[in-house]
């Protein structure tokens, strides 16, 4: 299963833990017997991924992910359990991608001469305008 995780995200089949549940939901008579759903459980402090990666994968908000740093994915979309374990995995392999690269840091930016010009040209007429509002005193 480990064969679609791109060469530097590798995630050995012995950090993942696997078991069979049964599924929930509607399903006839088959549900209540066979164990068709997929129990993930990948420990993230104790994996072998970049510290990086463990980093921005804890700092998730995602309700699959226990305060013990346990990422927990449920698999029951599909009627086998091969399928179900298929598809753990692939949805493991995306949330992980997801936090592979680190995001890019923002770089703040100034203002362009001719747009704080523009501002003074403003500022200027806007002041003008109130100066024109004021009080007038008639001395005679």
């Amino acid at each position: 299963m480990t064969s679609m995780m791109p060469p530097s995200l590798r995630v050995p089949d012995d950090e993942v833990e696997l078991s069979a549940i049964r599924a929930q939901g509607a399903g006839g008579q088959n549900v209540n017997k066979v164990s068709s759903a997929i129990h993930l459980r990948f420990d993230i402090a104790a994996s072998s991924l970049p510290d990086g990666v463990k980093s921005r994968l804890l700092a998730l908000h995602d309700c699959r992910i226990s305060k013990d740093g346990v990422l927990v994915i449920k698999a029951q979309q599909h009627r086998t359990q091969e399928m179900n374990r298929f598809d753990a995995m692939v949805r493991l392999h995306e949330l992980i991608n997801s936090v592979a690269h680190p995001p890019k840091t923002r770089k703040a930016t100034q203002p362009t001469r001719a747009s704080r010009q523009r501002l003074r040209i403003a500022k200027l007429q806007r002041s003008g305008l109130k100066a024109a509002r004021a009080r007038v005193d008639h001395e005679v």
